[in-house]
């Protein structure tokens, strides 16, 4: 019996075997033991495969999808603790720009911005292998700026902060951009899916910069 799993990582696969198709599918038929010899007969062109290293089944990709793609919600959510009484008290008596975008729009931001970072580190997991030596930099940069991302709320709404604030998502900005540098090489789709992020960055830090400039009394 056949199963159909998907190719996690091509460059573990002699691909010049097959002169027909140079470049293996994204997705394979893998026969359920560990490896699969026979690839002259089947549909596609395969040679021998480690299933363990190469073939997930789709169970559990959009098992990693899911989670990948779910994880930096989890700093929204506990964000939203402090957002949601913090927003209509101390924020509202903030001197802020004109040009601020109102205060609905944050939420529908976020969501779109943590879901599109998310999926976009599934993909460079996918493409390094998994949590491998080579994910070490890109995917080690990426939880970085994540937890930065997670702090700054905790700091400017729970503390006050506006300084710390400011400087805080500068720091975040940079690694950011840091990130999409170490991606690109590996799955540009997934830097793409990150310029969203950034230019959204560059708009929060004007604002942070603006509110610490023109509220020097409320800071605590």
């Amino acid at each position: 019996m056949w199963t159909k799993y998907i190719i996690i990582q091509h460059d573990q696969i002699d691909e010049g075997v097959c002169t027909a198709q140079p470049r293996l599918p994204r997705t394979a038929y893998c026969y359920t033991s560990e490896a699969v010899s026979d690839w002259r007969n089947s549909r596609e062109c395969f040679r021998e495969v480690d299933q363990k290293n190469i073939c997930v089944p789709f169970a559990g990709m959009w098992t990693h999808i899911l989670g990948f793609t779910a994880l930096p919600h989890v700093g929204g959510i506990v964000g939203s603790l402090y957002t949601r009484t913090e927003v209509s008290t101390w924020y509202k008596t903030l001197k802020k720009p004109a040009w601020r975008p109102p205060n609905r729009v944050f939420p529908i931001a976020w969501t779109t911005l943590y879901t599109s970072m998310g999926y976009g580190s599934y993909l460079i997991w996918k493409d390094v292998g998994g949590f491998t030596r080579a994910a070490s930099v890109p995917l080690g940069l990426y939880g970085a700026q994540l937890a930065l991302n997670w702090a700054w709320t905790p700091i400017f709404f729970g503390a006050h902060n506006l300084k710390l604030a400011l400087v805080e998502i500068v720091i975040l900005s940079g690694t950011v951009a840091a990130t999409m540098v170490s991606w690109y090489p590996i799955n540009k789709t997934a830097t793409l899916l990150m310029v969203p992020y950034l230019m959204w960055l560059t708009l929060a830090s004007s604002l942070s910069y603006c509110i610490w400039r023109d509220n020097p009394d409320k800071e605590e």
